[in-house]
């Protein structure tokens, strides 16, 4: 994976992106906590990422002018729903449960879980293996609800607010392992703090973790979900997808 790139007003982004701004036509969401690569604030207090420069993207291929909104993750779907902002682009997965309330886009791109413990541990995908152990995830995602499905029986769960809480944890020895999305423990496990640690197994259940991630769209939005399916597409036939994820990573992070 390469080094993060600021986001910038590009001819891929050209648009407004920043916090306060009255006259944008479409808000969109993303997670107040940071979330590498995907999105986090720079030093000088902007947002920056791939998925900060994907929303810039999809919003010029949209023909809109967008306002990012920070919401605490637990929060984001009611925000939206009380319309503090138009589209949740938070690395949010598609997912049946979620479909009851929101409605969403086509995919923006596909990535597995996996279960990463220290390197020294003797652990794997099978809920046997935890017996007795501590995992940590972040509460309000997919990953939850596959370990309160899969590891609940056989695993004290430890929750927490953040993606970085419960790297910290791991590193201090308060959890054993913890799950969460491959892409975002890359960052981590080429760190000098994430160096002792290794993904032990990939996970998958469809049911759980459905197609991919999303822009979550309130049900009544026909029409800006249909100018969103639009835009992404675009962007995948012209190649400004690729020419983005590309400064990010050395795979497809489309998915199959």
């Amino acid at each position: 994976m390469k080094t993060l790139t600021k986001f910038a007003a590009t001819a891929t982004a050209a648009l407004l992106l920043t916090s306060g701004l009255a006259t944008a036509d479409v808000k969109v969401g993303i997670a107040a906590e940071p979330y590498p690569p995907f999105a986090e604030k720079a030093a000088d207090g902007s947002w920056q990422g791939w998925e900060v420069e994907m929303i810039g993207a999809i919003c010029t291929a949209m023909e809109e002018e967008c306002e990012i909104v920070p919401i605490a993750w637990d929060g984001i779907i009611p925000a939206l729903l009380s319309k503090k902002m138009d589209i949740i682009m938070a690395s949010m997965s598609i997912t049946e449960e979620r479909m009851k309330t929101i409605s969403f886009s086509d995919k923006y791109y596909n990535t597995p879980a996996v279960l990463v413990a220290p390197k020294s541990m003797d652990l794997s995908g099978d809920p046997a293996s935890l017996d007795g152990k501590y995992v940590g995830v972040q509460v309000s995602t997919t990953h939850a609800n596959y370990v309160d499905a899969h590891f609940a029986e056989t695993a004290e769960v430890k929750s927490y607010n953040t993606f970085d809480e419960h790297n910290q944890d791991l590193v201090a020895g308060r959890v054993d392992a913890v799950v969460g999305d491959s892409l975002a423990f890359q960052d981590f496990l080429g760190s000098d703090a994430g160096q002792d640690f290794e993904i032990k197994a990939e996970l998958t259940d469809v049911a759980i973790f459905g197609p991919g991630v999303g822009g979550g769209i309130r049900k009544e939005d026909t029409e800006l979900r249909e100018k969103m399916n639009a835009a992404i597409q675009k962007i995948r036939d012209d190649g400004t997808y690729d020419a983005i994820s590309e400064k990010y990573f050395d795979f497809d992070i489309y998915g199959g």
